[in-house]
């Protein structure tokens, strides 16, 4: 799916922004936050929460985000899920009780016929709505529950958002995307740059990203892909300062490989695919120059050795 895309007939009510109108039969529904939506995700209908609600009350902030609202709601398009329903978050939906929420939200807004959680989940206020108490309310309003276990990768670690927020902060983008199932991406406007790139033969686009609190890998220059409406293409990518020229803004430029055409003013997407070096101050821009070349070809080689998209499933995986 091209950047801007995401998942078919959008609605909203009240609190409640439903990608997709809900069922009105039964449904098989599972609820989170699903930042990353990730390879131990995947069920029949996503039921989620914009803002994180770790942004609301407040313990210890808000996680890094893996995806925005509207990247989630692209991944969950990808993957063939056809409902996803976006409950806003405050601190009166935080007082909600486990059951007043299966009540009104997943049994009233959703149909739900059976709810899928992972052991350790809970919702509702204080999270009491969890693997020990869920059966039963289960019992007596009429919907069953299905308990799953962690699914793991192939070394038997289960998958989690907060494994893959560290593996990207590490800059250990292979593993971040074994987990996701897919590259670490970001979908992000072209804006104008200064155009020192050009003067060199290195021309760029400019990206007005990230938005804030989304995770970064650490500063560095990068392969990477770009895909935007009506075409895709390799890319090397400079994230951070660029201290050459001087320049101490910390940015997005990604030089296209083989693109001619103008791309300012268009949403694109980046996919991060490995790290090439880090980010350093040459004596001039001819040095500069010189060393972009060897970061080319470096990116050609990573490039040419990856799919564009990975097919492996996970342990568990549904």
């Amino acid at each position: 799916m091209a950047p801007g895309g995401g998942a078919r007939g959008r609605s909203g009510t009240g609190g409640m922004s439903g990608r997709i109108p809900a069922a009105n039969g039964g449904t098989v529904v599972t609820v989170g936050s699903f930042d990353g939506v990730h390879l131990g995700h995947h069920p029949g209908m996503l039921v989620t929460f914009e803002p994180h609600p770790a942004a609301v009350l407040g313990r210890g902030g808000a996680p890094a985000r893996l995806t925005t609202e509207s990247e989630r709601a692209e991944i969950v398009a990808e993957l063939g899920l056809e409902r996803l329903l976006v409950v806003r978050f405050d601190r009166e939906l935080a007082e909600k009780s486990a059951e007043a929420f299966v009540r009104e939200i997943l049994l009233g807004r959703c149909g739900m016929l059976e709810l899928v959680l992972g052991a350790d989940h809970g919702f509702g206020k204080d999270r009491r709505g969890d693997s020990r108490t869920l059966p039963a309310l289960g019992e007596r309003l009429g919907f069953g529950v299905c308990v799953v276990a962690p699914v793991t990768d192939a070394r038997g670690e289960a998958i989690k958002s907060t494994r893959i927020r560290a593996a990207i902060a590490e800059g250990d983008l292979a593993r971040a995307a074994g987990w996701l199932g897919r590259p670490y991406r970001l979908t992000a406007g072209v804006i104008r740059g200064a155009g020192r790139g050009r003067t060199i033969g290195v021309p760029t686009i400019n990206l007005d990203g990230p938005t804030p609190g989304k995770a970064l890998p650490p500063d560095g220059v990068y392969a990477a892909r770009v895909e935007w409406g009506g075409g895709t293409a390799g890319a090397m990518l400079n994230q951070g300062p660029r201290p050459t020229v001087d320049d101490a803004r910390r940015s997005l430029e990604a030089h296209l490989f083989g693109v001619e055409e103008e791309l300012e003013g268009r949403t694109v997407r980046l996919e991060w695919v490995e790290r090439l070096r880090d980010i350093r101050r040459f004596p001039s821009l001819a040095h500069l120059k010189e060393q972009l070349a060897q970061d080319r070809e470096h990116a050609l080689a990573i490039l040419a050795g990856r799919p564009e998209t990975s097919t492996a499933r996970p342990t568990g995986a549904r």
